[in-house]
């Protein structure tokens, strides 16, 4: 009992160190541009990055404001794609579920250059390079498999009886879709959306080649700095960057607590 209580502490303490201490590390590096080895503690503050992010604040919204929107746009899509075919493969027991389950969840397990390589040359035949509708195309086509198997998971997580429980009850295909199966697949559809979106806004390699450096992205206007000297600037945008999607989950979270409230569920 005793290791037991002494026993999540720690692997709270953990937890914490393991994740903010890095966070801690890029705040401290935002006011100290001249830190670096072997000083344990920087010698000299400096607020110049924290001028230099006002001062470029316009691009830095436009990269910013463009990667949350092809992101959230990718996971809309990728959402659109995977419901028909999740219930399918969750429902419907067929000859050669497996395999074709396996092919559709394929580009999750091969590289991103491997497989951007080949495509690129199919984007620009149809003068989807260099554009915003093919971003959101390769990102949707790359990152779909871990919304699909979110949705898979969670079709299977509930019987379908609740279903044709309200269809006898004389609910029609938009009430069931509203009260029945919306609410019990909401905690997939959540958890496919968030790997989606990260995944599609964390990218740097498949934006770059699609879009060709004429779509603007986070990711492409911070990598230069994180492989640069300006150590101060790049970690006051990986800070940018580390708060978006916290934000964004933070919203997600309210707004569905608030949904489940609503309906009596919470």
């Amino acid at each position: 009992m005793a290791n037991n209580k002494l026993r999540h502490p720690l692997l709270f303490l953990f937890f914490v160190l393991f994740f903010a201490g890095p966070t801690a590390v890029l705040v401290v590096s935002l006011f100290a541009p001249g830190w670096t080895w072997p000083e344990i503690v920087p010698a000299h503050y400096s607020t110049k990055a924290l001028q230099s992010v006002w001062q470029h604040s316009n691009s830095i919204m436009l990269n910013l404001g463009v990667s949350v929107l092809y992101s959230l746009t990718t996971t809309l899509c990728a959402l659109a794609l995977c419901l028909l075919p999740a219930y399918h493969f969750a429902r419907v027991n067929f000859t050669g579920k497996n395999i074709l389950q396996s092919i559709l969840l394929a580009p999750a397990l091969v590289p991103a250059m491997t497989f951007s390589m080949g495509i690129h040359h199919v984007f620009i035949r149809l003068s989807l390079a260099d554009t915003f509708p093919g971003v959101v195309l390769i990102l949707t086509i790359f990152s779909y498999p871990y919304m699909l198997r979110a949705l898979i998971s969670g079709f299977e997580a509930y019987s379908e009886e609740y279903e044709l429980c309200a269809k006898n009850l004389g609910a029609s295909l938009w009430m069931r879709l509203r009260y029945v199966t919306f609410p019990l697949l909401l905690p997939s559809i959540i958890a496919g959306s968030s790997v989606v979106f990260l995944v599609a806004f964390s990218d740097y390699y498949l934006v770059f080649l699609i879009g060709g450096g004429v779509v603007p992205s986070f990711t492409g206007y911070l990598f230069p700095l994180i492989t640069g000297p300006d150590r101060a600037m790049a970690s006051a945008l990986t800070l940018i960057f580390l708060i978006v999607p916290i934000v964004l989950f933070v919203l997600v979270e309210l707004s569905v607590r608030r949904f489940y409230k609503r309906a009596g569920l919470y």
